[in-house]
């Protein structure tokens, strides 16, 4: 019997309410984490709780659990992450099941730090609360609920009797619960900070095999990630941040005006002239048009400057649409919502802008084209670091459903010696993630003249906005992530906006530039 349990139990003790939390199969045996169950461990709950008891998670390397997809850690070497579980509950929620490996022979590993969410306040980076889905439809990252007093509707190591490390192989199985994704898929792509994306992992509307806390049993918040996907013109005159439902244009308003001035330039016509295509596209019946200024100068000069220049535009847009009924709203906030920092000269040029944001046109039916190739494609790359040769891979370019890609490379020391590697995170200073990672790398579309942006994960908090980069972090606990042993080779990823397009053009860290297949 399998079923979703309360959270929580009226008529349980307090140490009983606490063992209703366990995982699927999370009663420890002595040799699966080298040791026996924390001595803290609560007692079995009264004889009146209603508990289903599962199998053990915890086993000696044999488990027979077939594997929905796997990837491996890009930190840890030896480190397998499989999912063994992906079921939809009740139509709303979806329990995910998934098992760490020790695949190493001779040492033990630690797995809390690194399942952690990273996006979370630092005392929630706990247990399993980095598992997750991409909703490619809401363009969203969901995350496993927060119930109260708790930090995520999911494994923990202390709880749940998993401990810190997984001996030379062994093998655990952790759970999280967390909201399903939109539009009822049949697959979905599950994320964790261990490595790599999971993709086109099956979902099953059977009960999950296992005994989970029940989020309707109690109030519980989900935990949601904006993903926001930027491109951008290649001579800077504009660029386009997609959540998935809007879109938000950002005109430079070095290109539109003059210094000081309202008056729309030459080339503003032909700038504006993409904007008013997509309004025309878009179901908009509403369009917001709002001016921005950088730092400099004061609000009584910005705060009125921002606003004509918002009128500039919206007239201008005004004269080149072709459908009829959009109205606008135009807006002039200064420079109290700058997007970037202001203490860099390419930041303050970003941020002196205007912005249209409007729905999202609804993408064109695309034919299948033909691919076609001309031999073998060579997408590899050399560089240098302290002095030992590193090798780059391409290991793939693959589309995902609501125009997503997922780029995937490994980096290799091909060298005698330890090498630390921090080319890939040394983003353009203007760029506000909150933690390092492997921010810099670049597609190009050469014919559309545009360039794609790694994807940003959007945290609100109470006093502002926090941006984390869809791609490998390496800080925190991840900072060794940047450096290889002799031979060590690790896998990075990153998620972009791709363009209806067979091929792209990439520019990975230092090494050259590469014409890339889209799978």
């Amino acid at each position: 019997m399998t079923k979703l349990r309360p959270s929580r139990s009226q008529n349980a003790s307090p140490r009983s309410s606490r063992r209703l939390a366990l995982s699927a199969v999370l009663t420890l045996a002595m040799v699966g984490c080298g040791g026996p169950p924390n001595k803290d461990s609560p007692s079995p709950p009264a004889s009146n709780t209603p508990v289903v008891t599962a199998t053990a998670t915890v086993d000696t390397g044999t488990s027979t659990g077939t594997a929905l997809a796997e990837t491996r850690s890009t930190m840890t070497e030896n480190l397998k992450v499989e999912v063994v579980g992906l079921n939809r509950v009740k139509g709303r929620h979806l329990v995910v099941q998934v098992r760490l490996s020790n695949t190493g022979t001779d040492r033990r590993l630690s797995w809390a730090g690194e399942l952690g969410d990273h996006t979370r306040p630092l005392g929630e980076i706990t247990w399993a609360s980095g598992i997750g889905v991409l909703d490619a439809l809401a363009r969203t990252w969901l995350l496993p609920y927060k119930p109260a007093g708790a930090a995520c509707l999911c494994s923990n190591r202390d709880r749940d009797g998993l401990g810190q490390f997984i001996d030379p192989g062994r093998s655990i199985t952790v759970y999280a619960v967390l909201p399903a994704p939109s539009g009822n898929p049949t697959t979905t792509t599950v994320v964790t900070p261990v490595g790599p994306p999971m993709l086109d992992v099956p979902i099953t509307d059977d009960p999950p095999a296992g005994d989970f806390p029940d989020p309707d049993a109690e109030p519980v918040t989900p935990i949601t990630r904006r993903l926001i996907l930027a491109s951008e013109s290649l001579d800077k005159s504009e660029e386009t941040a997609d959540d998935g439902k809007d879109l938000q244009i950002n005109l430079s308003a070095d290109v539109l005006f003059a210094v000081d001035k309202a008056t729309l330039t030459p080339k503003a016509r032909s700038v504006i002239a993409r904007t008013a295509k997509l309004i025309d596209a878009s179901p908009a019946t509403v369009v917001t048009v709002a001016g921005h200024a950088d730092s400099s100068g004061t609000d009584a000069i910005n705060n009125p400057l921002s606003l004509r220049r918002a009128h500039a535009v919206q007239h201008a847009l005004t004269a080149l649409l072709t459908r009829k009924g959009v109205r606008f709203h135009t807006e002039g906030h200064g420079s109290h919502r700058p997007l970037y920092r202001n203490d860099t000269d390419e930041g303050k040029r970003r941020n002196r802008r205007v912005t249209v944001t409007f729905p999202k046109p609804q993408p064109a039916a695309q034919e299948p084209g033909a691919t076609t190739t001309t031999g073998t494609t060579d997408l590899t790359g050399t560089t240098t670091a302290d002095g030992q040769p590193i090798t780059m891979n391409v290991t793939g370019l693959r589309r995902l459903p609501a125009g997503l890609g997922l780029l995937t490379y490994t980096i290799t020391n091909e060298g005698s010696s330890e090498a630390w590697f921090r080319e890939l995170h040394h983003a353009q200073d203007w760029e506000a993630y909150k933690y390092q990672a492997a921010t810099n790398v670049r597609l190009t579309d050469v014919t559309a003249r545009r360039q794609y942006l790694p994807g940003r994960l959007e945290v609100p908090t109470d006093n502002r906005t926090d941006f984390y980069c869809a791609c490998t972090a390496v800080s925190g606990v991840r900072i060794s992530t940047e450096k290889f042993a002799p031979g060590q080779t690790r896998e990075f990823w990153n998620l972009f906006a791709l363009p209806d397009t067979t091929t792209i053009n990439a520019k990975i860290g230092p090494f050259r530039d590469l014409h890339i297949p889209i799978r």
